[in-house]
């Protein structure tokens, strides 16, 4: 006996698809009056109803069906928040944490609850938080500063287990590349290489290689091999640039065959390259905000430049120059003039391209300078690339 539509399992399959659609709508939609969806949320789905609702709700979307306005609803206090950031953190993934925790700071103004320590602890860290709390740290009480230190060293930590051990291979290789001689002394010949290159010219009734080309090394005495100059807008746009471009100079600055040396810059310049053994110190060195004068940062870097033809100069901004823009243009012709290999960064993180002064842009690429945005997991062949003095590889886009 056939069973009836409502019994059926593809009835009770259809029903369940119906329902599992309108769980979602109700989640989208927010459960104002006109939603349309009728489904009320019970246990978990109301808790993360309620967290979003905290975050994206607004009085002008209508009561629910409770009469209570759907608005805003963390509040301004600390433990309002942090209870907040806990929720999140159970009901949602890390990367849907992380986006989240943005729009609050940005359209809840919650940035100065950032300098409560009880907030901190209970924050999800990544580099966008970092750079928030960059940017208020000189208004933050001893104990907060120490909070958010932490905060800062955990992200840091993280970035250079990722991303040191591929950067200091990808640039020893790089080295060891650029150093190779056409014309070794004996004791400085590569025999393997210089084998494999002459393997077209094995004579098999003398059972032997008759080398046309030897192929060698400096000598390991000569010490550094590069000079690498890292010159970073520190503007606010730049805040995730900054947190990279200091973890990759505390990595370049451990290779002893590397000079490294890194500029910061708005309308002032600062040097920190005496504290590049702690990208952390770095990082509470930079003031981020204000405006911007490349110009004078790289009257900076050019004073610093002992041997132009094994130097290479980064610049990471968004080129958005409040100085003098025909003489920041002189100064990096006058430097590619001498030797040294410049790059442009228009960014220096994973959200790809920002903003940028297309003009500028456009007049360093007329000088031989293309200006790109880079993520940090691309920036090591770029800099390999510029080490051995061969094309960039550009991202597409």
């Amino acid at each position: 006996m056939s069973s009836s539509p409502g019994t059926s399992s593809a009835g009770t399959s259809t029903r369940t698809a119906d329902d599992e659609r309108l769980r979602r709508w109700r989640l989208v939609l927010g459960g104002g009056e006109a939603d349309g969806t009728g489904r009320p949320l019970t246990g978990t789905d109301a808790a993360v109803d309620g967290a979003l609702t905290a975050l994206y709700g607004r009085a002008d979307r209508g009561g629910d069906r409770t009469g209570r306005d759907r608005s805003a609803g963390l509040g301004a206090s600390a433990p309002s928040v942090a209870r907040w950031l806990g929720d999140i953190r159970t009901y949602f993934p890390s990367s849907v944490v992380q986006v989240m925790q943005r729009d609050a700071i940005d359209r809840l103004g919650l940035a100065t609850l950032l300098l409560e320590p009880e907030m901190l602890e209970a924050v999800e860290a990544d580099v966008h938080l970092v750079g928030t709390l960059l940017s208020l740290h000189k208004a933050m009480p001893e104990t907060t500063r120490r909070t958010a230190r932490a905060v800062v060293r955990k992200v840091v930590d993280d970035l250079e287990k990722r991303l040191a051990t591929r950067t200091r291979a990808t640039l020893t290789g790089a080295l060891d590349r650029s150093a190779r001689i056409s014309r070794p002394r004996q004791r400085d010949i590569d025999w393997d290489r210089t084998i494999r290159a002459n393997l077209k010219n094995y004579l098999p009734e003398h059972r032997t290689v008759v080398p046309e080309r030897f192929v060698g090394h400096g000598r390991a005495s000569q010490g550094v091999k590069k000079e690498v100059v890292l010159c970073v807008d520190q503007s606010g746009s730049m805040a995730a640039s900054v947190v990279h471009a200091s973890v990759f100079g505390a990595v370049l600055a451990s290779m002893r065959s590397i000079a490294t040396r890194l500029v910061v810059f708005d309308t002032a310049v600062v040097d920190l390259t005496d504290r590049l053994d702690d990208p952390v110190d770095v990082l509470f060195g930079t003031q981020l905000g204000g405006g911007t004068d490349i110009n004078r940062a790289l009257a900076h870097c050019q004073t610093k430049i002992t041997r132009p033809a094994d130097t290479v100069v980064v610049l990471i901004s968004d080129l958005y120059e409040g100085g003098i823009r025909d003489e920041m243009l002189k100064r990096v012709a006058a430097m590619k003039a001498s030797g040294v290999q410049f790059v442009a960064l228009l960014a220096l993180s994973d959200e790809g391209a920002p903003a940028y002064d297309r003009d500028h842009a456009a007049a360093l690429a007329a000088l031989g300078v293309p200006a790109f945005a880079c993520t940090p997991d691309l920036f090591p062949e770029i800099m390999a690339a510029a080490l051995e003095k061969r094309p960039l590889p550009i991202p597409a886009g």
